[in-house]
């Protein structure tokens, strides 16, 4: 049976034109070619049903090329070297039956090693494995450079599949991602929304080190995107393959392999008032009869996005815009507040209306009942400010003709800085503090301040790096049977950096509510009192560093190494071909630690370290595939069957052992069409700061049905018996292509996710009293009437580091909420995937039509076992129900140009107001000079060419736009300049 395929790959649209691959030996049997003159492309799609060899290209590098044809009885590599004489291109067969068209000047060469090293198959473990049953989304090299995205993170990102409503640098600075571990202002990825640790992310199918205070998903900005070949996305559960975390999906980056020849890459973008990004990279490798070296290098700077650049973002007022005025009574100037018990909350009684000085001098300089309002994430940064260094390296030496031996190194350097959310606060003031003024002639005042005036928005700074290394070998054991072992190290660390804090033991000192502590240098009698009743600017200098010297360091560092053997090959011939197996054994270490110092509360820094907590697992996995029915036994409705099955016992040293199994079925009645289904099981290892974390408490005010506020003391922590999440995932699609380039493929996913690691108290805060499922969770106290609550109280108040410290009195305080981690959820999304790929040729111009989309019937979430069932599909916090996109390029000799249409569709907040639909157009125009020796190309890419404004988003943050859905930057130029040596 012989058939082709061309395979749409989202936006980059890979050609790539596929048959069933054949043995090593077949590849140089004679047999007749009869492949007319013409256009290279319609040419390789004859040759590959000929052949029956997988070939794999990008539109662009055919594009406007043409051969001579080929005529006669001769061998498969004799053929493709007549076909591309004189066309500049080049190839190498890289498993046996697949065959990747490269420029000449940069081909991986055909003498590379013997041993078929570079062979990585996401979604198998089987090196031959052909088609996959589960689904799998691939973006190689060209789709990457056409996205005219920055780097290989914000690429995935953006597919349809993933919700960029946590682990992005936008979501944590927009205030939307609820999971609140991104300290590093990493990127992951959240295939489904089921969240960035649900989804396994790998570097050359091995495992990263976690990002993060919590280390509970993989960094993919730390990836040198200069060095990526093409990342895999498998939409599938893969824990029988993989292990924990591969619950929604795997994302597999595979970097460059055997490349002959250097490249230099320059990138430079901007956007409107800001977000200026620089990129620069080179690359270099070598070839040679026994082995092959490659070493690149890449450097990135981009410039922050403030919150001021953008109309809707800029003042938290967003009636304007048909919104809410978000502005709070924390100003500057501030406002005179009272505890208002029945609210819960403070209210304003008097604004501080400063005279001409800048001061307030009299009673009448105040304003009863007129509140100043200011945003309380006024002046804050959208998008960070970054600076990034990356390296990879990768060697690789045949040793005999049976063993191959690797190495591989990957290390990226990472700094960022940002305008976070300037310190507001109440504090007290007295008649002790010489700039004391009263409107009513009390002695002592209570403030609400924000001190954005004196010392601006809070700055965040920090480090990030990442490490990697691999050692393996590759032996052939002989009749088709190969051998793989490797020992690879991770490691992330991030360091993050709050200055200029204010210090409140420090604030009290300046006001004159304690006395001078003679320890410091700082003498109020001497350098002046701070001044409350002001306006910015007024405050000395000397008042307001003392103030502002505290200051929160941390540093996390996530550990992750393992040795891996696998071995791979032919068990029996069945029917419809070879059956092969796979067999593996894997011992893994994880371990994290963290330590943080902080400075804002007390007379001295404190200390907190959390020992390193590790982990060893231990697994043994395996994988077959039983083709049934193929090439010999083919019949009517039946040109191919077949089963894979595969399953991996993990052993945890913290928590016991989890087995998990899948199985796959193909099944395809003609050459044209293909359907597939799989089934298996996955799970997620709670991570390791859910288990150990200590307990730590704080205050927050939780609303009644009544409208009031209740004083709450607010419990965090880890669970020492918390059991792994667990989930049942099914796929079933199909895959339709004709000889004329068409291609469609559509599938269903269904995953089931139970026993999910929670905090219901934190995620239902805000119903935490009026749903009755989170009644364990909840502790009534009466400290005021009751000497063990008042003392329970009293305890966690005074301790060290509470947030809020004693400015509440302990019988404010009506509740204990327990808010520690626990295996409380479940959520289960149902939906649909489709692409679908159509090149197509008039006169002497090429095009090709691409389509992606998501659809999400259900995101069906119960956040403990007795609470209801909620459909979350198109709410505010949650993926929308459809993302997709649809594209065309065309190109004509040395030109090239596409248009993308991105939709996400519209959705609802909380109140079920309604968020639009958003619609943005992106524009690529390529240059290749063909006459460029070696190759030369430029390309200028419009991000957002109409410049739509997000879709206004009624949120509390004040934003008025959600960076989940959506990005801040409207149109985004980039000018790419590639060449190649």
């Amino acid at each position: 049976m012989n058939h082709h395929r061309r395979h749409g790959l989202g936006a980059a649209a890979l050609a790539a034109i596929v048959a069933l691959a054949p043995s090593f030996a077949g590849a140089q049997e004679a047999r007749v070619f009869d492949i007319a003159a013409g256009p290279l492309e319609t040419a390789l799609a004859a040759f590959a049903i000929q052949s029956d060899h997988q070939i794999l290209f990008t539109t662009d590098l055919v594009a406007g090329r043409t051969t001579a044809g080929v005529s006669g009885r001769m061998t498969t590599t004799a053929a493709l070297e007549r076909m591309l004489a004189g066309s500049g291109l080049g190839w190498t067969q890289t498993q046996p039956g697949v065959i990747v068209l490269r420029r000449a000047a940069l081909r991986e060469t055909a003498s590379a090693p013997a041993a078929v090293d570079d062979v990585i198959v996401t979604g198998s473990l089987l090196r031959q494995s052909g088609e996959l049953a589960s689904p799998v989304h691939i973006l190689d090299r060209d789709a990457l450079d056409r996205s005219g995205r920055a780097t290989v993170a914000e690429v995935v990102a953006e597919l349809p599949q993933n919700y960029a409503g946590s682990a992005t640098p936008a979501s944590l600075l927009g205030g939307v991602d609820n999971a609140g571990s991104n300290t590093a202002v990493a990127t992951g990825v959240n295939l489904r929304g089921l969240g960035p640790d649900a989804t396994l992310v790998l570097v050359n199918g091995r495992r990263m080190a976690g990002s993060g205070y919590r280390g509970d998903f993989a960094d993919l900005s730390a990836i040198p995107s200069v060095a990526v070949e093409r990342v895999d996305v498998l939409l599938d559960g893969a824990s029988a393959l993989y292990g924990s975390d591969a619950v929604a999906g795997v994302v597999n980056l595979i970097l460059r392999r055997n490349v002959d020849g250097q490249e230099s890459r320059l990138r430079a973008s901007a956007a409107k008032g800001g977000g200026e990004d620089l990129a620069a990279s080179h690359l270099v490798g070598r070839t040679w009869s026994s082995g092959s070296a490659l070493l690149a290098y890449e450097y990135q700077h981009t410039q922050p996005l403030s919150s001021f650049d953008r109309p809707y973002s800029r003042d938290g007022d967003l009636r304007p815009f048909g919104g809410t005025d978000w502005r709070s009574i924390f100003a500057s100037p501030g406002n005179i507040v009272e505890y208002d018990a029945g609210l819960g909350a403070y209210v304003a009684t008097y604004g501080i209306r400063p005279s001409a000085s800048g001061r307030v001098e009299t009673p009448a300089d105040f304003s009863a009942g007129a509140p100043n309002l200011d945003s309380v994430s006024q002046g804050v940064d959208l998008a960070p400010g970054q600076e990034r260094h990356g390296v990879y390296g990768r060697i690789v030496q045949d040793v005999g003709g049976r063993l191959s031996l690797e190495a591989d190194v990957r290390f990226s350097a990472r700094s960022f800085a940002f305008a976070t959310t300037p310190v507001s606060t109440v504090f007290q003031v007295t008649s002790a503090n010489p700039w004391f003024v009263s409107p009513n002639g009390q002695s002592s005042h209570t403030l609400a301040y924000s001190f954005y005036d004196d010392l601006g928005a809070s700055p965040y700074t920090g480090d990030s790096r990442s490490l990697g290394l691999t050692f393996g070998a590759d032996y052939d054991i002989g009749g088709g049977w190969s051998a793989e072992a490797y020992v690879a190290l991770a490691e992330e660390r991030g360091e993050t950096n709050y200055p200029r804090q204010l210090n409140t033991a420090r604030l009290n000192e300046a006001l004159g509510n304690v006395p001078d502590d003679p320890n410091t240098a700082y003498d109020p009698a001497r350098d002046g009192y701070f001044n409350p009743f002001a306006a910015g600017g007024v405050n000395p200098r000397e008042v307001l560093d003392f103030i502002a010297s505290g200051y929160i360091d941390n540093v996390d560092r996530g550990r992750a190494a393992s040795a891996n053997i696998l071995i791979e090959g032919p068990l029996l011939t069945l029917p419809g071909g070879e059956a092969r197996l796979a067999l593996g054994v894997q011992a893994r270490r994880e371990s994290f630690a963290t330590r943080a110092q902080s400075f804002t509360s007390t007379a001295v820094p404190r200390d907190r370290l959390v020992p390193e907590q590790s982990r060893d697992v231990a697994a043994v996995f395996g994988e077959a595939r039983l083709p049934l029915v193929g090439e010999a036994n083919a019949r009517l409705g039946l040109q191919r069957l077949e089963l894979s099955i595969a399953g991996r016992l993990e052993e945890y040293s913290d928590f016991g052992s989890t087995a998990n199994p899948k199985v796959g079925l193909i099944y395809a009645p003609t050459p044209d069409l293909t359907l597939r289904a799989s089934y298996g099981t996955s799970f997620r290892a709670p991570a390791l700061p859910q288990i150990f974390d200590d307990s730590l408490a704080g205050a927050t005010l939780v609303p009644t049905d009544s409208g009031a506020r209740l004083l709450s003391i607010y419990l965090t922590g880890g669970n020492r018996d918390l059991e792994p999440e667990t989930a049942e995932t099914f796929t079933a699609g199909f895959t339709y292509r004709r000889d004329s380039g068409l291609r469609v493929s559509a599938g269903y996913f269904d995953t089931a996710f139970s026993d999910r690691i929670a905090q219901p108290v934190r995620e239902g805060l805000s119903r935490v009293l009026t749903d009755p499922s989170l009644a364990p969770f909840v502790t009534e106290v009466d400290p005021a009437n009751n000497a063990a609550d008042r003392a329970l109280i009293e305890r966690y108040i005074t301790a060290p580091g509470f947030s809020l410290g004693t400015l509440f009195p302990a019988e404010a305080y009506r509740l204990i909420l327990d808010a520690r981690w626990v295996n409380a959820a479940s959520v289960h999304v149902r939906g649909f995937d489709a692409e679908a790929a159509y090149p197509f040729d008039w006169r002497d111009h090429s095009f090709r039509l691409t389509a992606s989309a998501s659809y999400m019937l259900d995101y069906l979430n119960q956040t403990t076992p007795t609470a209801a069932r909620e459909n979350l599909v198109g709410v505010a916090g949650y993926p929308t129900d459809l993302r997709g996109r649809i594209g065309l390029d065309w190109s004509r000799g040395d030109l090239a140009a596409g248009l993308t249409l991105n939709h996400v569709a519209d959705y609802r907040d909380a109140s079920g107001g309604r968020i639009d639909a958003w619609n943005t157009l992106d524009a690529r125009l390529a240059w290749s000079p063909s006459r460029s020796a070696g190759g030369f190309s430029a390309v200028i890419s419009v991000r957002n060419l109409l410049d739509a404004d997000p879709p206004f988003y009624d949120v509390s943050t004040g934003f008025g736009y959600d960076p989940a859905q959506a990005d801040i930057f409207g149109r985004v130029v980039a000018l790419q300049l590639i060449k190649r040596w």
